[in-house]
C-alpha cells in the first residue's frame, strides 16, 4: 500500500464513524493501523484476547479492545511527515476556564497534596489537569502526521472509537513488554525541560521520586516475577523534556493468570499514580475535579506471549473544536505548587506544537 491510500483508508474510517487505531513505535519506520470492520464495543474479559487495548486510569473499568480476528490490518514504511508540526501563533487559544483560574485550582490541588504527604497518607501522589484549548485543525489525521514528524522516539498514536471517543498522543514511558514468559518495564520519573544536553543535574526531589517508583515495582513484581534486574538511573529526552529512567526486566512465574496479575500490579504505576498506589489513587479520584478517562491508562498492542503496552502520557482528546489536553507531574514532600505548575505548561507546549 502506498502513502496516499494508506491515509486515504484512516480518513474513509474515521468519515464512516468506524473504529480504528493508527500507530508508530518508538524509532521506528513502520505505522501500521487496525480498521475495524463493524461498530461493536469489545472490552478485555481474561487478557487473552488480541488486537489493541486502550485502558483508562481506573482499572476498575474496562480495556476496550479493537480485536484482531475482526480488524483490516494496513501499513506502510519510511513515512516522513511534511507538515510542520510548529503552529502558528493564533491556530489555538484557550477555552473553558481561564488561565488565572486554572494556576490557582492547580496550585492549591498541589498543596492539598503536599499537606496529605506531610501526615503520612502516602509518600508520592501524581496530580494532574486538564486544559481545553480551541483549535482551527480538526482533523485528527492531519495532528497524527504532526505528532509523527515532532517525536520520533516516542510512541504515536490516533485511536477512535465511536462509542469512546478520539485521542492522540505521543508518549514516552513503556508500561510493559513481553515476549514469551520475558519482560520488560521501566521505572520512569523526574522532569525537566531540555535544553541542548541531557548531561544535567538532577535535585533531590526529582531523584527521590524516581527511587521510589523504583522501589515500588521491584517489590511487587516479586510477587508473580523471577530473575529480576534493574539498570543504572539514566537521563532519557522526551520531546522538549528530560525524565529519569530505570530499566527492569525479568521472568513471568508460570502460574496462571500471572499476566493479569503482572499488568495489575504495573498499572496504574506510581509514575501516574503515587505511593502506596491505593492511598495516592482515592485521593487523585477525591480531589482532582474530573475524570483523567483514558488519560495516564495504557494502550498498545496486545497478545498473550508477545504484548507492548506504553501508558497513555502527552495526550489529548479530541472533541468539537476542542482539544482536551491532559498533563501533570509528581508530587513528594519536596515539591514547590508554583513549580509544579509551570511542570504542567512546559509538558503542555509538547502537545501544543502540533495544534
Amino acid at each position: 500500500m502506498n502513502c496516499d491510500d494508506f491515509f486515504e483508508s484512516l480518513e474513509q474510517q474515521f468519515k464512516n464513524e468506524s473504529p480504528f487505531v493508527v500507530y508508530r513505535k518508538p524509532d521506528d519506520n513502520t505505522i501500521k493501523a487496525m480498521l475495524q470492520q463493524d461498530s461493536e464495543l469489545f472490552t478485555i474479559t481474561d487478557f487473552k484476547e488480541s488486537g489493541f487495548v486502550f485502558a483508562p486510569f481506573e482499572d476498575k473499568e474496562d480495556a476496550v479492545l479493537i480485536p484482531l480476528e475482526k480488524s483490516e490490518l494496513i501499513s506502510i514504511e519510511n513515512f516522513i511527515s511534511e507538515l510542520s508540526a510548529i503552529p502558528a501563533p493564533d491556530s489555538y487559544r484557550e477555552a473553558g476556564i481561564s488561565s488565572k483560574d486554572n494556576k490557582k485550582d492547580h496550585i492549591n490541588l498541589v498543596q492539598k497534596g503536599i499537606e496529605a504527604i506531610e501526615v503520612n497518607q502516602f509518600q508520592k501522589v501524581v496530580l494532574s489537569r486538564q486544559e481545553i484549548i480551541r483549535i482551527s485543525e480538526t482533523n485528527p489525521i492531519s495532528i497524527f502526521k504532526g505528532l509523527l514528524s515532532k517525536y520520533k522516539s516516542a510512541f504515536v498514536y490516533c485511536w477512535f472509537h465511536p462509542k469512546v471517543g478520539l485521542w492522540l498522543g505521543a508518549t514516552p514511558e513503556t508500561l510493559l513488554r513481553i515476549k514469551d514468559n520475558r519482560f520488560y518495564t521501566m521505572a520512569l520519573a523526574g522532569t525537566q525541560q531540555y535544553e541542548e544536553t541531557i548531561d544535567v543535574h538532577w535535585d533531590n526531589k526529582n531523584i527521590e521520586e524516581q527511587q521510589l517508583v523504583s522501589n515500588f515495582i521491584m517489590d511487587k513484581l516479586k510477587e508473580v516475577a523471577a530473575d529480576l534486574s534493574i539498570s543504572e538511573v539514566k537521563t532519557i529526552k522526551a520531546g522538549s523534556l528530560l525524565h529519569l529512567r530505570s530499566d527492569i526486566s525479568g521472568t513471568i512465574k508460570q502460574e496462571t493468570n500471572n499476566l493479569k496479575r503482572l499488568i495489575n500490579i504495573l498499572h496504574p504505576t506510581p509514575a501516574v499514580c503515587g505511593l502506596p498506589k491505593n492511598n495516592a489513587k482515592q485521593f487523585i479520584l477525591k480531589n482532582e475535579n474530573y475524570n483523567r478517562e483514558f488519560y495516564t491508562g495504557f494502550l498498545g498492542e496486545f497478545e498473550a506471549n508477545n504484548s507492548t503496552l506504553y501508558v497513555n502520557l502527552r495526550c489529548m482528546q479530541l472533541k468539537n473544536h476542542e482539544a482536551i489536553l491532559y498533563i501533570g507531574g509528581g508530587i513528594t514532600k519536596d515539591s514547590i505548587p508554583e513549580n509544579e505548575w509551570e511542570e504542567t505548561l512546559n509538558k503542555a507546549k509538547i502537545m501544543k506544537r502540533v495544534l
